[in-house]
C-alpha cells in the first residue's frame, strides 16, 4: 500500500505486531518501569502484628477511666518492648509496658499513651489522661491483609508497586521480557559523534536519538550501528539481526533519490513491504516491512521525522509488544498564544510546547532537519490537512510527548 494515512499506517503495524508473553523475575532494583506478568496477592498480614504508632505506653483503656493531670493512673511498667522486639506475656490490669514506635503490641493491651502524657517513669508511670479502647492502636493488616490482591497482571511497575512487592517478602517481580529492538541508520554524509568532521559530513544524531527515545518507552536495544548506503550490507544486517530482535528501525534511504537504499535492501533480505509513503508531514516515506516475522519500521533520515514518526508508530508498537497502557498518547487541547505562518495541503505535525491549556512555538526553525528548536517542547500540534495558517488564539489539539 501506498500514500495511506497515519491511522491506516497505524492500524497496519499494529496488525503486524506480537504481544510479548515469555516473562522473567527480576529483582526490585530493576523492576520499576516493568510490567507485571501475574497478579500477586498478599500471603500474609502486613503488619503481621499489632504494634504501636507512639513511643509512650501501652496499657489497658480501663485503668485510665479516671486519669487526668490533678489525679494521675498509676501503673507498673512491668517491661519495655522496643521496635523488633516481641512479648507473649499479657498484661494485667494495673500494669504497663514501655513502648516504642513500631514496637509489637503484647497481649492484653488496648491503647497507647504517648509518652509527653506520662512522667516518663520506668518501673512505675503516671498517665494524665484518659484513652479510648484501641486507641493509637494498629492493627495487624493494617497494610494488607492475607489473601488480599495487591498487585494486577498488566500494572506498570514504580516504586510504589516496588515497595509493596518488598513488604509481600519478595525480592524478584515476575515481569513481561522487554522488546528487543535493533537500530540502524544510513547516510554516507554522516559520522559517528566522537569523530573528527570532515567537510561535507555531519554527525549522526538520529542513532542517538531514535534509541534514547526507544529506551524512554522500556526498549531493550540488541543491536545499535550506522550501516553505509550499499544495499547489500543493509540487508545483511537486517538478516541477522532479525535472529534475535522482535522489531528493527531504520533512518533514512527511504525515498526515490540515487542513494536510498532501503528498498533494495529489503528486497535483496527477503523482507515483504507492507506500506510506504504516509499522508503526514514530516515523515512521508516512511516504509513499513516484515521479515521473518519481525516488523521493520524505515524513517525518514531528518532528525524531526525520526521523532516524529517514532511518537506516531514505534511508540504504538511497542505498547502493544509490551502491553504497556501507560505509553498510549494522550492528547490534549488549547489555544495558540502563537502564529504558525504556513498552510498545511498534508497532515502536519509541529513541535510546541503546552502550558495549561496553552500551546506556544519554540524560537528557532521548523525545518524538518533542524532538532535544537525541539529543546524543552512537550507535545506535537496536530494540524489536518487542508489547514490554513495558523493565528494566535486559534484551538488546537496535540499529543503529549
Amino acid at each position: 500500500m501506498e500514500n495511506i494515512t497515519i491511522e491506516q499506517a497505524q492500524e497496519l503495524a499494529l496488525a503486524h505486531t506480537k504481544e510479548i508473553t515469555e516473562t522473567e523475575n527480576v529483582s526490585l532494583l530493576q523492576a520499576p518501569g516493568r510490567i507485571l506478568a501475574q497478579d500477586m496477592t498478599a500471603s500474609f498480614h502486613n503488619p503481621p502484628f499489632d504494634r504501636s504508632p507512639i513511643d509512650g505506653y501501652a496499657c489497658k483503656s480501663a485503668d485510665l477511666s479516671n486519669a487526668s493531670k490533678e489525679s494521675p493512673a498509676k501503673l507498673t511498667v512491668v517491661r519495655e518492648i522496643d521496635a523488633g522486639q516481641y512479648s507473649t506475656q499479657e498484661i494485667q490490669p494495673g500494669q504497663a509496658v514501655r513502648i516504642m514506635t513500631g514496637a509489637a503490641i503484647p497481649p492484653g493491651c488496648d491503647c497507647c499513651i504517648r509518652q509527653e502524657d506520662t512522667d516518663y517513669g520506668e518501673e512505675q508511670v503516671s498517665i494524665y489522661r484518659r484513652e479510648n479502647p484501641w486507641g493509637n492502636y494498629c492493627f495487624a493488616g493494617e497494610d494488607f491483609k492475607e489473601g488480599d490482591p495487591l498487585l494486577h497482571k498488566g500494572s506498570r511497575l514504580s516504586f510504589v508497586e516496588s515497595g509493596v512487592l518488598a513488604g509481600m517478602g519478595l525480592t524478584q517481580a515476575p515481569v513481561y521480557r522487554q522488546p528487543r529492538a535493533a537500530v540502524f541508520t544510513t547516510g554516507d554524509e554522516v559520522v559517528l559523534p566522537g569523530s573528527p568532521l570532515p567537510p561535507g559530513k555531519i554527525y549522526n544524531s538520529n542513532l542517538a536519538l531514535l534509541t534514547a527515545r526507544l529506551q524512554d518507552f522500556g526498549v531493550q536495544l540488541v543491536h545499535m550501528e550506522s550501516i553505509p548506503d550499499e544495499p547489500a550490507a543493509m540487508a545483511d544486517a537486517i538478516q541477522k539481526a532479525a535472529q534475535d530482535s522482535d522489531i528493527i528501525f531504520t533512518t533514512g534511504a527511504v525515498s526515490v533519490g540515487k542513494k536510498d537504499i532501503m528498498h533494495e535492501a529489503l528486497s535483496l533480505a527477503g523482507a515483504q513491504r507492507i506500506f510506504w509513503r504516509v499522508q503526514i508531514k514530516p515523515g512521508m516515506p516512511t516504509l513499513f516491512s516484515i521479515y521473518e516475522g519481525v516488523p521493520i519500521l524505515s524513517l525518514s533520515g531528518n532528525p524531526f521525522g525520526v521523532a516524529v514518526v517514532t511518537e506516531l508508530l514505534a511508540r504504538p508498537m511497542i505498547q502493544k509488544m509490551r502491553q504497556d497502557d501507560s505509553l498510549k498518547p494522550v492528547r490534549v487541547q488549547g489555544a495558540m498564544a502563537d502564529a504558525f505562518g504556513k498552510s498545511s495541503k498534508m497532515r502536519r505535525f509541529v513541535r510546541a510546547i503546552w502550558n495549561q491549556g496553552v500551546f506556544s512555538l519554540p524560537d528557532g526553525l521548523h525545518s524538518n532537519g533542524v532538532l535544537a528548536s525541539m529543546i524543552g517542547c512537550n507535545c506535537l500540534l496536530d494540524i489536518e490537512a487542508t489547514s490554513p495558517e495558523i493565528k494566535a488564539g486559534d484551538q488546537v489539539e496535540a499529543i503529549l510527548l
